[in-house]
């Protein structure tokens, strides 16, 4: 592959907004900055919006999705989360496709929901923090009265959960030290909260014993290590379960209903997270789910132990099963849609199974079954926008060539969901790259997405790079310590492809990330900058080793874990050399840096410290700053979510659509004359990149079709660009 040639910056450098000097600065000088303050944001070289791109914007913007929050006691309907205002809270539905009943009323969004189990006692808990600071709060409230109560105070409280008889929740908690992640008891009769583990890590509990002596408790290392324990409540004995040399994934754990022992997921001996039962009788462990080839992602086991219902993430997208305990029984389930299920829960009757569906057509509802059916109850109808969202794209899945090869000695391969917009092109592209690391794109609703595809013109290519979840351990392990740049490789050869598509422009390649991906996006620009156009980084890491120090303290430990230790000299040294901020100098093409000033995971001086690193360079490329002083790890606020993607549209209509003058050429046209193409068109074609030569086999991509609609199903909003706090993330 020979390459041809290179953008002109002039091309690439629109200064839209800047304030020009009444003389011209030193030739040395960083470029003046236009700093504009609105409200809680603060908005460096951004320009005003334009009418057209608001007003275009808008209708996307108003879609909202509902999600499934829990059961009330019969009648009384279920718990949802949706956003009539600024953010999300909770409401009741009492009957399907009933009034949303609006009970909580926050200018912050509400999460850890979780209604009583008791029916006496017609309440639910819920957490709230502060300005994205994540240091939850736990309340509870009164269905019936609205009266609420704050029962934590300090610290950060999460995952709370209610004993079967709903007269105590335990939850996890840092009160202790701020470091540690302890497991608490909270009394609802009493209102004393005492302590029932107090170990180094973060630990939480799973679930209660039938007779809520015992619980059910994990400490959490890192997505692929973890530990469960079985703690005695009045001894206060902790028992490891199923303890391993190895290095074991647990997901969920549930107590079977008779005590006889305890379904659990977990990788042990496999690539995946499968379902397992543990019986205490022998101390052996049965496989339940190993004719599917996947992890399972999710289950719920009805409070009379009878049926267990679970969910698989199959290459992304979800697959429902349901399950009669007794014999192990195969029961119909409902044929879901492209997309994604997540809130598994039963009825308290134990007939009816619960969730949210997000599709890439519409955003998030609530839906039901019953078991041993196939019909679909559909709870809630969320807004679009008055949006036709039949037209919406659905990505097709392909997979790309990576530079080396699996153990056996085939050609690796790069899971990547491909969203293309009308017409023949050849069309820009924005790379969209997840966080975590450990983490996966799934096909799922984003209305902003959508607005870049049909009004932009624009393909987005979302991959999933190695250190992603969903494609088995080995995979999700490519990218630690040491292989940290091997993942950016992938980005490389996720280029190539494009070079070889005709649909697609290889000179209008711009990228987009937030969290983790944020880093992808400025290591990107720093190793492939003459292949790419733009930036976008959202609340994203610039140096690992600053971000390793900064970063809250209950979190350092499980980072470390990822990315490697920064106080072991060696380790330090490599993580400096790979973080953005030593190569800045290298980045020349425009950038757009967002963050939020309260954020926990990625502080504000990982933004601060990159804007002021590039703009130091005289030579650098224009740069967009947006900072919010009133959010955390990514936007929740409406308002400000709603001008951070007005501003990225407008960034991406001045700095990618645009036609270069010139620019890289990679290679002849595919395939040579007189071949006709494969369709989908082969990604074989010899390709080069920074490393040296790859010689790759022949490869077709694959298609993800949907499966057919049991009834009209929609789903929720999930703005992948709005890196909203998640257990593992970054």
């Amino acid at each position: 592959m020979i390459r041809h040639g290179c953008c002109a910056a002039a091309g690439l450098m629109l200064l839209a907004g800047t304030v020009r000097a009444a003389e011209p600065p030193p030739q040395d000088a960083p470029p003046a900055v236009d700093r504009r303050v609105l409200g809680a944001l603060v908005l460096e070289n951004v320009p005003e919006i334009p009418a057209d791109v608001a007003d275009t914007l808008f209708q996307y913007q108003q879609a909202r999705g509902a999600s499934f929050a829990g059961w009330l006691p019969a009648p009384q309907g279920l718990l949802i989360t949706t956003r009539f205002g600024q953010t999300k809270q909770v409401h009741r539905v009492r009957e399907p496709l009933g009034d949303r009943q609006q009970l909580t009323f926050f200018p912050e969004p509400i999460s850890n929901i979780a209604p009583s189990p008791d029916p006496e006692r017609s309440t639910f808990l819920f957490g709230k923090d502060d300005g994205g600071n994540e240091l939850y709060q736990l309340y509870v409230q009164d269905v019936a009265t609205g009266r609420q109560r704050r029962l934590t105070d300090g610290a950060r409280n999460t995952a709370p959960l209610w004993s079967n008889l709903g007269d105590r929740f335990a939850y996890s908690t840092t009160a202790r030290n701020g470091r540690d992640t302890d497991i608490r008891v909270y009394d609802m009769d009493s209102g004393e909260s005492r302590p029932v583990l107090e170990r180094e890590g973060l630990w939480y509990a799973l679930d209660w014993s039938p007779d809520d002596s015992r619980l059910l408790v994990l400490r959490y290392a890192s997505r692929s290590e973890s530990y469960p324990h079985v703690l005695d409540l009045d001894s206060g004995l902790l028992l490891p379960f199923r303890p391993s040399n190895d290095s074991v994934s647990f997901g969920g754990g549930r107590f079977a209903r008779d005590g006889s022992g305890i379904y659990y997921t977990s990788d042990e001996d496999t690539e995946f997270r499968q379902l397992r039962f543990h019986d205490f009788a022998t101390g052996e462990s049965k496989l339940l789910s190993g004719d599917i080839p996947w992890d399972v992602s999710s289950f719920a086991l009805s409070r009379d132990g009878r049926y267990l219902a679970f969910v698989v993430n199959a290459d992304g997208r979800s697959e429902m099963h349901v399950r009669a305990v007794r014999g192990w029984r195969k029961l119909p389930a409902p044929r879901l849609p492209m997309g994604v299920v997540s809130g598994l829960r039963f009825s308290e009757d134990g007939w009816r199974i619960g969730f949210t569906l997000n599709s890439p057509r519409s955003p998030g509802d609530v839906y039901s079954f019953r078991v041993a059916e196939t019909q679909l109850t559909r709870w809630t109808q969320s807004e679009v926008g008055g949006l036709d969202t039949t037209q919406f794209v659905e990505p097709e899945l392909i997979r790309y060539p990576a530079f080396d090869e699996t153990e056996d000695g085939q050609r690796r391969t790069i899971p990547a969901l491909v969203y293309r917009p009308e017409g023949e092109g050849p069309h820009p592209v924005l790379i969209l790259m997840h966080g975590g690391p450990e983490s996966q794109t799934k096909p799922t609703f984003n209305p902003v997405l959508q607005y870049w595809v049909r009004e932009l013109g624009i393909a987005v290519i979302a991959p999933n790079v190695r250190g992603s979840t969903g494609y088995g351990k080995t995979y999700q392990q490519l990218d630690n310590g040491a292989l940290r740049e091997n993942s950016l490789r992938d980005v490389g050869s996720l280029l190539d492809w494009i070079g070889w598509q005709e649909e697609f422009d290889p000179r209008r390649v711009g990228i987009i990330g937030g969290s983790y991906g944020g880093y992808m996006v400025l290591a990107s620009l720093i190793h492939f900058g003459d292949r790419l156009r733009a930036g976008i980084d959202v609340v994203g890491i610039s140096n690992f080793v600053t971000f390793l120090e900064n970063t809250k303290d209950y979190r350092r430990h499980l980072r470390r874990k990822e990315y490697g230790d920064e106080r072991d000299p060696e380790m330090r040294a490599l993580l400096q050399a790979i973080s953005p901020t030593t190569n800045a100098h290298r980045i020349r093409r425009p950038l757009f840096i967002a963050q939020g000033a309260n954020d926990p995971r990625v502080p504000q001086s990982e933004a601060d410290q990159m804007v002021h690193t590039i703009r130091e360079n005289p030579e650098a490329g224009e740069v967009w700053y947006f900072l919010a002083r009133d959010e955390g790890h990514g936007f929740r606020k409406k308002s400000n979510r709603d001008l951070y993607n007005n501003a990225v549209a407008l960034f991406l209509r001045e700095h990618l659509l645009p036609e270069p003058q010139d620019g890289p050429v990679w290679g002849p046209p595919w395939p040579p004359p007189g071949v006709t193409p494969a369709t989908p068109q082969p990604t074989s074609a010899p390709v080069v990149d920074e490393y040296g030569p790859i010689d790759v086999p022949p490869q077709s991509a694959g298609g993800m079709d949907a499966a057919p609609l049991e009834a009209p199903v929609e789903d929720a909003p999930i703005d992948v660009l709005d890196p909203l706090p998640q257990p593992e993330e970054p």
